[in-house]
């Protein structure tokens, strides 16, 4: 199958869902076992089956399935959040004790799990405020379990070195996780380029209509746990399942299935059956919505450019910009839907200006079919120091614009009237 294939079919079958063309809505919290040793074995592991929705449920492995099908992986799994896809996929790798090398550009509220939360359990952040992978290699120690990137950040919206990344990070026996929430896999495909783990906030640009939160871990299966010798919890015996190695019984599945049966198990962070259902009804037109959005963009960005209310565009499809060679490498098909600009007259122009939008949206969500602005220096980014915000790129002129589904005019009308 194709990409747009899978996105509106793939690992579902009508004749083996009595019959339903859609993928059916499983909401129930639990899931009547034949017999006594089949209910032994699923919780042994020995067997594949739904014990409870917590951990498993029909609706949302149809989910799992298509998202490790767009993405290439061996395996995914569906959270709550984003937020909770970014802690699973650090914390089945990371303990106390250990490091993690990442952007200093990150969406705030990673950058606050990574920098706050799990300082306070123990596992130290270094963030680098480069872009060269050389830069990343340097802070990789002994301790440092993984290098944790945006492939475009947000709000920054730098386009990272996915391949220079992965290349320093196998160098020193770690995996590469990359946040591919903004260009979705329509736009790129991070395993192409040697990333081992893959989140999303699905939330965002694969649900598309802003009506149902979700987060994604996807795994590549390529990177070789046992021979790095550093992830002794994917390789040694499990107390929790009688001494079960992951790494022996689920070989290349090892990491996504250790996520699922002991973090998912333990936490509990699952996302529910009716909102995976709604995530599928989003990912049927993903390519569809992402291929417009980034038309729209870089019309939008090409207006502002010119406008003389606005200091600076950043948008990763524009020719002038910095991040323009590595988007035509790693985003050929477009750049997604967020336009970054600085209004000319700082936090009291922003102020007027956000209130004079009419069309436009004033909330904290991208990727929905309606246009959002945002003003990150008193929203998304408010809980981070000055020095925080400046190394995310965060000024009071700044905002970020995430462009819907609308027509590219009024998108554009609004704004001059917003400015004038």
């Amino acid at each position: 199958m194709k990409f747009d294939t899978i996105a509106v079919q793939g690992a579902h079958s009508a004749k083996d869902n009595r019959h339903c063309i859609p993928v059916p809505i499983y909401q129930t919290t639990a899931f009547d076992f034949d017999n006594v040793q089949y209910a032994a074995d699923l919780f042994d592991l020995k067997t594949e089956g739904d014990i409870y929705t917590r951990i498993s449920n029909p609706t949302t492995a149809v989910l799992e399935q298509r998202l490790a099908m767009l993405e290439g992986g061996v395996g995914a799994l569906c959270l709550s959040s984003g937020q909770a896809a970014s802690s699973v996929a650090v914390l089945n790798i990371a303990k106390a004790g250990d490091e993690i090398v990442a952007s200093s550009t990150l969406y705030g509220g990673t950058f606050n799990l990574l920098g706050v939360t799990l300082k306070k359990l123990g596992i130290k952040t270094v963030f680098i405020d480069s872009e060269n992978p050389e830069d990343y290699e340097k802070a990789i120690t002994p301790r440092t379990r993984c290098i944790f990137t945006e492939t475009v950040g947000n709000p920054k919206l730098n386009v990272a070195d996915i391949e220079g990344l992965a290349k320093a990070a196998h160098r020193n026996g770690i995996p590469l996780i990359v946040d591919n929430t903004v260009p979705s896999p329509y736009l790129f495909r991070p395993f192409e380029y040697g990333a081992d783990i893959v989140i999303h906030s699905m939330t965002k640009y694969i649900s598309g209509h802003g009506n149902s939160m979700g987060g994604a871990v996807i795994d590549s299966g390529k990177f070789d746990w046992a021979a790095s010798g550093k992830f002794s919890e994917l390789t040694e015996p499990d107390e929790s399942y009688h001494g079960l190695s992951y790494t022996e019984t689920f070989k290349e599945a090892a990491y996504i299935v250790k996520a699922r049966v002991q973090l998912l198990r333990d936490l509990g962070n699952c996302i529910s059956p009716f909102n995976a259902y709604l995530t599928l009804l989003g990912l049927e037109t993903l390519s569809l919505r992402m291929q417009r959005v980034s038309d729209t963009a870089l019309k939008v960005a090409k207006y502002l450019e010119k406008h003389p209310c606005i200091e600076w565009v950043n948008y990763p499809g524009l020719e002038s910009g910095k991040y323009y060679p590595l988007a035509q490498k790693y985003l050929p098909k477009g750049a997604s839907s967020i336009v970054a600009f600085g209004l000319k007259g700082g936090k009291a122009a922003g102020v007027r200006f956000i209130e004079k939008c009419k069309l436009l949206i004033h909330a904290t969500n991208i990727g929905d079919s309606r246009s959002i602005i945002t003003y990150p220096s008193l929203t998304t980014h408010r809980q981070l120091n000055e020095e925080q915000m400046k190394a995310c790129g965060i000024g009071d002129d700044f905002m970020r614009l995430s462009v819907g589904l609308e027509d590219a005019e009024d998108i554009i009308e609004d704004l001059n009237c917003a400015l004038s």
